[in-house]
């Protein structure tokens, strides 16, 4: 049987990059069994027998959010042969809280002290050896970053999982609260076994998930101790375990750490942060490092150099290149071995419909190149932050915008990810608007009109308008449900900015590359699926095959048609890449791909040419309708995928429908005003 090491620790402790440097591309993330909170493991490069799993990040085992359950459950319950608790060397203080509650449970566990070149540089020591004898686990010092002790790390582990060391437990809480956490323990069925002493002690601690989970029997044996040693402890007996605990932390942090004698230095970040979390000067800062990062990923004019693509349409126009070459060869192969004419239809139309999605792969793959970079530096944690401010105003606290922030990836973790949120007021709110965050599946689309309908115009403003879109609409939907659909007070924000570091290349990579291939993933499964789909039904009647027009889809297209006149565009090709999309939003391109001819090739070819031969996009829009198609594909109902999320975090069909028909509703609305004062304007 394998080996399993779990990884637990604070956030921002640098678990994620650990994971990264043992794993390297050898992991997977699914989901916690029942659970919608993501599970990362991977296998360790340096035994192929050996798993490590990621815990969510967490301050103590007396959990208050689902990522905290999920991660006290999988050590307390899963029991894995080991556990390496990672340390941040320059918050030593708080983070052995935690240090100190796993080594309560009893399993094989070793300290991964990180940062160590942090602390060395403000001048501190930690004496990882002596603080090892204090409290009789393996500490190794390393740093995560640069791979530095990660050999020692995991000798120090293996050893420990394979010989079944346990941490030995700890007296620290005096005799007579240590009397009646024994006495507890009895109960639930014996001191000796430490699942039930740590319980005991959770209960002390007045842990409501350890108390429900006791039968009425032992429950109410158990109520009278409680109330003892809460007696004991002054009226409150979780507190003076805490305090017990810090006590004990600051003892032996003042035996094993040497600090140097100083006030208080400003550091890197603090000097960083008096601009980039300005009260003035934050949002213009945010707002010029999104358009920036636009203007990496979709310029034709990079760095205002007239012909210089930027990276992201240089490795675009390659892979088009290379697909177009592919695609001719295989059509021409399927009709060189006498193929009928609508077999070859079917080879070159779904060969068009996944190369409208591929060629844009390589922009996909350089935005969330950037975005990693960002949310790695620290920089993205300050956003949410300097969004407090704002949110504050509309009924949210800034905690909200880290699950829309994600929402720039993918809406299905982002909408997981409002767990986090204590509020279920803001949990509801947060959910009905993060879909309004623009996806990577949705770029496609932008980069599709940019390049055809907006090729003369600066196409990174044009798609950082839209992605600003988002942001704006989803604060003003907070404010209209905060107003008329809840009601309660805004979440106090409390969150942990980390230091400012420069990402490591490897990090940013395996972070870019988790999110691309699902999108790779899903163009050569669902894309390719729908576009066999599309063709059929863009081929085919009741009566056999047809000319487009005749067809299935057109006849479903010309019976919504009518819904989207008042958005600009009353034409079935453009409605049935609406409905299209509603599987996945990258099928807008690839139904365009079909209805319209290869998007990525002869469109572009014939608009940037002024010719309007093509049955293409020009003949159905014009610049302001394209950009409410685009407005209206940001706002209404997200993928299926994304719907059933909305389902499993809602926990009701009612509530779904309600988020649907809320962000239906929003995207007609804003498409509508956006063509009626477009038309006026323009």
């Amino acid at each position: 049987m394998g080996m399993i090491i779990a990884l637990a620790g604070n956030p921002n402790c640098g678990k994620t990059t650990l994971f990264n440097e043992l794993t390297g591309s050898r992991q997977h993330v699914g989901n916690w069994p029942g659970v919608t909170v993501d599970k990362k493991e991977g296998v360790y490069k340096g035994n192929k027998d050996v798993t490590i799993l990621d815990l969510p990040g967490t301050y103590s085992l007396s959990p208050y959010s689902a990522e905290e359950i999920v991660a006290r459950d999988y050590i307390v319950k899963d029991k894995p042969d080991a556990v390496i608790n990672i340390v941040d060397g320059t918050s030593i203080e708080r983070n052995l809280y935690l240090s100190l509650q796993i080594m309560e449970t009893r399993i094989p566990m070793v300290i991964a002290m990180n940062m160590m070149d942090e602390v060395e540089a403000k001048g501190d020591q930690i004496d990882c050896q002596k603080l090892s004898w204090a409290l009789g686990i393996p500490v190794v010092p390393i740093v995560a970053r640069s791979g530095k002790g990660l050999k020692e790390l995991m000798c120090a582990v293996l050893k420990a999982a394979e010989s079944h060391e346990k941490p030995e437990r700890m007296h620290l809480f005096g005799n007579e609260l240590e009397n009646i956490v024994a006495e507890i323990a009895d109960v639930l069925g014996g001191r000796e076994q430490d699942e039930n002493w740590w319980k005991a002690v959770k209960l002390v601690e007045s842990d409501l998930v350890v108390a429900e989970s006791l039968d009425p029997e032992k429950a109410s044996a158990i109520k009278g101790l409680i109330d003892k040693a809460n007696k004991s402890a002054d009226g409150d007996a979780e507190a003076r375990l805490a305090d017990v605990r810090y006590q004990y932390i600051g003892k032996i942090v003042g035996e094993c750490v040497k600090k140097t004698k100083r006030g208080h230095v400003e550091t890197k970040s603090d000097k960083m942060d008096k601009i980039l979390t300005n009260r003035i000067l934050a949002l213009p800062i945010f707002a010029a490092v999104m358009y920036v990062m636009f203007a990496c990923t979709f310029s034709e004019n990079f760095l205002f150099i007239e012909g210089l693509p930027s990276p992201g349409v240089w490795l675009a126009g390659i892979v088009e290149n290379i697909w177009g070459t592919a695609a001719a060869f295989v059509v021409g192969a399927v009709e060189e071995v006498g193929a009928s004419e609508w077999a070859v239809g079917l080879v070159s139309s779904c060969l068009d419909g996944i190369g409208a999605v591929a060629g844009f792969l390589p922009l996909v793959l350089v935005l969330f190149l950037l975005l990693s970079f960002l949310e790695d530096s620290g920089y993205m944690a300050r956003v949410a932050f300097v969004m407090d401010r704002i949110f504050r105003h509309f009924g949210l606290s800034g905690r909200s915008f880290i699950p829309m922030l994600m929402g720039f990836g993918c809406s299905v973790p982002a909408l997981m990810a409002s767990r986090t949120l204590e509020s279920d007021k803001d949990r509801k709110i947060t959910m009905m608007i993060t879909p309004f965050m623009s996806c990577g599946a949705k770029l496609p689309i932008y980069a599709m009109f940019a390049a055809t309908l907006f090729a003369d115009s600066n196409q990174t403003a044009i798609i950082f308008s839209i992605y600003m879109l988002g942001i704006v609409t989803a604060v003003f939907g907070a404010l209209i449900l905060n107003k008329f659909a809840f009601k309660g007070n805004v979440a106090n924000f409390i969150m942990e900015l980390p230091q400012y570091r420069v990402p490591t290349l490897k990090s940013v990579l395996i972070h870019a590359w988790e999110k691309v291939k699902g999108f790779a993933v899903k163009a050569g499964t669902v894309i390719f699926a729908s576009t066999v789909l599309i063709w059929f039904l863009s081929n085919f009647n009741m009566r056999g095959m047809c000319g487009m027009e005749e067809s299935l889809l057109a006849s479903i297209g010309n019976g919504i048609k009518w819904i989207f006149a008042p958005l600009g565009w009353a034409d079935w090709r453009a409605s049935v890449g609406v409905v299209t999309g509603w599987i996945a939003k990258e099928n807008i391109v690839a139904t365009f791909g079909q209805v319209f001819g290869n998007v990525s090739d002869e469109m572009v070819e014939a608009v940037m040419a002024g010719e309007e031969a093509l049955p293409a996009i020009g003949e159905v829009f014009n610049r302001v309708s394209a950009y409410s198609y685009m407005a209206f594909n940001l706002l209404c109902m997200p993928c299926f995928a994304a719907v059933g999320a909305i389902k499993r975090e809602m926990g009701s069909w009612k509530w779904t429908l309600r988020a649907v028909g809320f962000q239906m509703v929003t995207a007609y609305v804003v498409a509508m005003l956006i063509n009626l004062i477009g038309n006026v304007v323009f």
